[in-house]
């Protein structure tokens, strides 16, 4: 009676499985590259949109933090728009006022944002000016007067 156990020869030992499928059009290597030691990892659209906003609330915040009061920021992809939504367009960020026992909370919408961007100085551009006018309508002053770099579209 013949054995019909896995091919295993005397010389080679056992067979490793084949990398790719037998008519060749499979993975023929890892999915993912390895990591490079030393270098950091390529970072999401998320991350370095969040890192931008951070860097320009944190400037904003420091010059106006004693008129500002206590203010919550966050960066969500989208807002929760109603079905009866009737306007043309997506808001690009929420601003909450605050109560006694609650904080203001300005809230960044990344992806509306990002989509009316083409490169990453329109994207820095349109970050600042979002978070300025939010500011600015929180302290009810003129938008140029919260951050130098903020150009209207006058």
């Amino acid at each position: 009676m013949d054995d019909l156990s896995p091919a295993t020869s005397p010389a080679t030992g056992p067979r490793k499985p084949a990398s790719r499928d037998r008519r060749g059009r499979g993975m023929r290597g890892p999915a993912v590259l390895p990591r490079v030691p030393g270098q950091p990892e390529l970072r999401t659209r998320r991350e370095r949109f969040d890192d931008l906003a951070l860097g320009i609330v944190t400037d904003i915040d420091a010059r106006w933090q004693d008129r500002l009061g206590l203010v919550e920021y966050a960066v969500e992809d989208a807002p929760q728009i109603p079905d009866d939504w009737d306007s043309g367009t997506v808001p690009l960020s929420s601003l909450i006022r605050g109560t006694g026992s609650t904080p203001t909370r300005l809230v960044l919408f990344r992806r509306p944002i990002e989509h009316r961007c083409e490169t990453r100085t329109d994207l820095e551009a349109m970050v600042l000016t979002v978070v300025v006018e939010q500011v600015a309508e929180l302290l009810g002053i003129d938008a140029e007067m919260v951050d130098p770099r903020y150009e209207s579209d006058d």
